[in-house]
């Protein structure tokens, strides 16, 4: 695949480019800059990638960048169950985590907060072929493979729009809840409402800048090996200026940081122990010209590093969370990635 070759040749020269598939395409796009510099992100043009605490935007812009997009032939690839190995001490510290986040909201000090982990796996990959397999593994999610020689590599397969404009129409969804697809029966109470958080969250953000509102029933979606809780929440907003507020009020959204948001953000810098980085941040594709966007948040990730690779996974917690259930979610979590590898 000539995309592909371009890749090998970009990584060789440590130059920055980002691949990326949509949601339900078999489309592979590649954004190639042409020289090492890194752009923050002040609304032009190309591929946005931003942090979890909004203080790093960079893009890589189209105006110094090739494009290049070529079809893929996805094939059906089973979803390998992988056998966990873990350490005891990892457990006992997330779960220690998660029982003093539950005694606070208990307490009336917030209603949710997302706490995660970083797994962190010694190994080296091939990074083309591990990118190839995540793009037939999970060929409803939106795929990437982002690298940037000052900020790092980066791929994923993430489930969860941020949020999408075309020709001042806007969708974006509330997505939370978590069980293996194999085992699921039914949501309870505690996942039914984590999600109406998210959605009510979601509202409250957007309502000043948008001219209508649509709200779906909540409704069950796969990814991959796992089911979440969806709502899709889409109408018109009025301007590319209206979009740019709608982002700083939406990221972080409680799915991937809590209610209220900055006790929920206090309690996960105070708690988490490690930097997500770009880990529950967002990506994708911003258009000046068009006053269009497709943004993503960027979950089901990892990060590859020399001689290691790091993989990210959190989950909700509310008062009724039980420590170990929670370890184990993100665990399963994991298996996304490590099924890859």
């Amino acid at each position: 695949m000539t995309i592909l070759s371009k890749v090998k040749m970009h990584l060789e020269q440590n130059l920055p480019f980002v691949l990326y598939t949509l949601p339900n395409e078999n489309r592979l796009c590649g954004f190639f800059q042409k020289e090492n510099l890194l752009y923050n992100f002040t609304g032009q043009s190309g591929f946005v990638f931003v942090s979890f605490d909004g203080n790093k935007k960079y893009i890589i812009p189209s105006t110094n960048s090739m494009f290049f997009e070529e079809r893929v032939r996805l094939d059906s690839k089973n979803i390998l169950e992988i056998e966990n190995h873990f350490s005891k001490k990892d457990r006992e510290y997330f779960e220690e985590i998660v029982l003093k986040a539950v005694d606070e909201i208990q307490n009336g000090d917030f209603e949710k907060v997302v706490l995660s982990r970083k797994i962190v796996l010694v190994k080296k990959v091939n990074l083309i072929e591990t990118f190839s397999i995540l793009i037939n593994r999970y060929p409803t999610a939106f795929r990437y493979f982002f690298y940037h020689p000052q900020i790092g590599c980066w791929m994923g397969a993430t489930p969860e729009q941020l949020i999408k404009v075309e020709n001042n129409h806007f969708e974006t969804v509330s997505l939370a809840g978590t069980h293996q697809k194999n085992s699921f029966e039914k949501w309870s109470t505690k996942e039914i409402q984590e999600q109406q958080i998210v959605t009510d969250y979601i509202l409250e953000a957007i309502h000043k800048e948008t001219l209508s509102i649509k709200v779906t029933e909540p409704f069950t979606v796969e990814a991959g090996s796992i089911v979440h809780l969806k709502t899709i929440i889409s109408g018109e907003v009025h301007s590319i200026e209206n979009t740019k507020k709608i982002l700083e009020n939406l990221h972080p959204t409680p799915a991937v940081c809590g209610f209220p948001k900055e006790k929920a953000i206090r309690f996960i810098f105070e708690n988490e122990n490690y930097d997500r980085k770009f880990y529950a941040g967002y990506l994708g594709l911003w258009n000046e010209d068009e006053a269009s966007c497709n943004l993503f948040v960027n979950l089901r990730c990892l990060e590859v590093e020399e001689n290691k690779i790091n993989i990210y996974v959190g989950c909700g917690i509310t008062g009724e969370s039980d420590p170990e259930k929670e370890f184990f979610e993100t665990e399963h979590k994991s298996q996304i990635m490590k099924s890859i590898l």
